[in-house]
C-alpha cells in the first residue's frame, strides 16, 4: 500500500468540500492549511440564508456569460472567499497558509488570499482568467497544478 502525498490528501479533502456547492456551473472546493493541519474549508454557493443556484436557477447561464468573466453577477460567493470568511469568523490567523483548491483562483479571490498572506497555491484545475493568473504570478505567489487522479480528470469547461 503506497501512502498518499500531502498535496494528494489535502486536494482529496478539497474535492470532497466541492461536493457541498450548489452551483449550477462549477463546482469547487478549497481548504487552506498550514503545517499540515487544516485550517477551514469552503466551497461555492450562495450565502447564509439565500436561495441557492441549484433552487432558483443561474443568472450566468441565462445571460450566456462565459466562465472567466463578468464574475459580479452571480449571486454566489467562491469557495476561497468562503474560506477566507470562514476563518475570520472563528478568528483563524491564516497568514502563510497553502491554499488548496480544485480550481485555480479567479482575479478577486488571487486578491483577496494574496492580502490574508497566502503566497502557495495548489490547484487541480485551469480556469479562464488569463489576468489573475498574471497577478498571481508578479506577486512572487507559488501555483503548483497537481495531477488528476484516475477519474477525476477535468471536466468541459475547465
Amino acid at each position: 500500500m503506497t501512502r498518499k502525498s500531502w498535496d494528494r490528501y489535502f486536494m482529496d479533502i478539497a474535492r470532497l468540500v466541492s461536493e457541498r456547492s450548489t452551483c449550477r456551473r462549477r463546482r469547487v472546493g478549497a481548504v487552506l492549511v498550514r503545517e499540515k493541519r487544516i485550517l477551514c474549508t469552503g466551497y461555492n454557493g450562495a450565502p447564509a440564508g439565500m436561495p441557492h443556484c441549484d433552487e432558483v436557477g443561474c443568472l450566468r447561464e441565462r445571460l450566456s456569460i462565459p466562465s472567466g468573466e463578468r464574475i459580479e453577477i452571480c449571486r454566489g460567493i467562491h469557495a476561497e472567499q468562503n474560506a477566507l470568511v470562514q476563518a475570520a469568523a472563528f478568528g483563524i490567523k491564516v497568514t502563510g497558509a497553502t491554499l488548496y483548491c480544485t480550481h485555480e483562483p479567479c482575479i478577486t479571490c488571487g486578491k483577496m488570499l494574496l492580502n490574508a498572506g497566502i503566497r502557495e497555491f495548489v490547484v487541480a484545475e485551469s480556469y479562464a482568467d488569463e489576468f489573475g493568473r498574471q497577478l498571481l504570478a508578479e506577486a512572487g505567489a507559488e501555483v503548483r497544478l497537481v495531477d488528476h487522479p484516475a477519474g477525476h480528470e477535468p471536466g468541459p469547461g475547465a
